[in-house]
């Protein structure tokens, strides 16, 4: 799933493809909004976005499908 990150002050956006569930990821996301606390996200490739949630702007979620783009062997 493609989630899109707006964050404050900041004139591009963050993208991140994880592996994770949305309805886990919003969770994660309105936790981090109620604590202060940072958005902490692993994304399909392991690595790890972390995004102080004072800054957050917005969160999109995107379709479960990814979008691939590349040459198939026949």
């Amino acid at each position: 799933m493609e989630i899109t990150i707006g964050v404050q002050n900041v004139a591009r956006e963050l993208v991140v493809e994880t592996d994770q569930p949305a309805d886990k990821v919003a969770k994660d996301v309105l936790a981090a909004v109620e604590k202060g606390a940072p958005l902490d996200l692993t994304d399909a490739r392991g690595r790890r976005v972390i995004v102080p949630a004072g800054t957050l702007g917005y969160v999109e979620f995107g379709g479960d499908e990814t979008r691939r783009v590349g040459f198939h062997n026949i």
